[in-house]
């Protein structure tokens, strides 16, 4: 059963498609440079009012890049400064978002352009991250009130799991293989493990000081990888002890922001200092 219809808003066609001519493949570095940086400066005026979906069509190597149809999609969420923030692909191709600073979960179909939103149970909770267990139900991290929430799409029940008080700042959530969600908490320097059979919560802290755990992702192997967006270091987190090993990056100016693993278990993150993935 899909998501409840209270509060459902058809908002009729996209607000905006645009199409972007391909690039020549003597200019593709150039332009991502620039690219990236322009971006950057338009991006926190465009993430206040907009979901946008980019469409890549026939991508297999960079000269087949430069000859790749790139369009562009924006929807208005109905909310206004809500700040939509983390979004996720679910299993049947609808959109979920945090609505951050208006405290709501958005969800859209991006094949008729109708939103629903639902308002955290808690005024003011923050919604920041997003992860979607087995059975459908949306999880996030309260990231102003100090909590991990659950929606039930087909209810619009929320159901919160509270941190001690110093787990401060709860941020990015995933779910390993074997259904436990797995979380960082930045402000406190914290990782934290849920397991949502039973609500039991487990929290260590990062052995770096001010290390501010940031993006976090498993690998095949069930073993949770994130980044000291605080550091130079990246680090992993042992499913069973929760032990913490942290592997120092070779620039000490390195701050590592968001990671993820590819099937061969390599762990990719963006350097945000720095300004490469890597």
């Amino acid at each position: 059963m899909g998501p409840r219809r209270n509060g459902e808003q058809r908002r009729g066609a996209p607000r905006q498609s645009r199409r972007v001519e391909p690039l020549s493949t003597e200019h593709l570095h150039e332009e991502a440079v620039q690219g990236f940086q322009i971006w950057r400066r338009v991006l926190s005026g465009a993430i206040a009012a907009f979901l946008g979906l980019l469409t890549i069509a026939g991508i297999g190597s960079l000269g087949a890049l430069a000859q790749t149809d790139v369009s562009f999609t924006e929807w208005t969420v109905p909310t206004k400064g809500s700040h939509p923030h983390d979004p996720l692909a679910a299993a049947d191709g609808t959109i979920w978002y945090t609505g951050q600073m208006t405290s709501v979960l958005g969800w859209l179909n991006p094949r008729t352009g109708a939103f629903r939103e639902y308002r955290t149970k808690t005024p003011e909770s923050g919604p920041h991250g997003l992860a979607a267990d087995q059975e459908g139900n949306i999880w996030f991290t309260g990231n102003f009130a100090g909590y991990i929430g659950k929606l039930d799409p087909n209810t619009g029940a929320i159901t919160e799991y509270r941190l001690p008080q110093e787990a401060r700042d709860p941020h990015t959530p995933v779910f390993d293989e074997a259904g436990n969600l797995w979380f960082t908490v930045q402000g406190a320097d914290m990782i934290g493990r849920l397991v949502p059979k039973t609500g039991d919560i487990k929290l260590v802290y990062v052995p770096t000081a001010n290390a501010l755990p940031y993006g976090i992702a498993v690998n095949s192997n069930g073993v949770p990888f994130f980044a000291e967006f605080g550091a130079n270091k990246l680090a992993s987190i042992d499913p069973k002890t929760m032990e913490i090993h942290e592997y120092p990056l070779p620039n000490s100016g390195s701050r590592p922001r968001r990671i993820a693993i590819t099937s061969d278990g390599a762990v990719w993150f963006t350097d945000y200092a720095r300004g490469w993935p890597i």
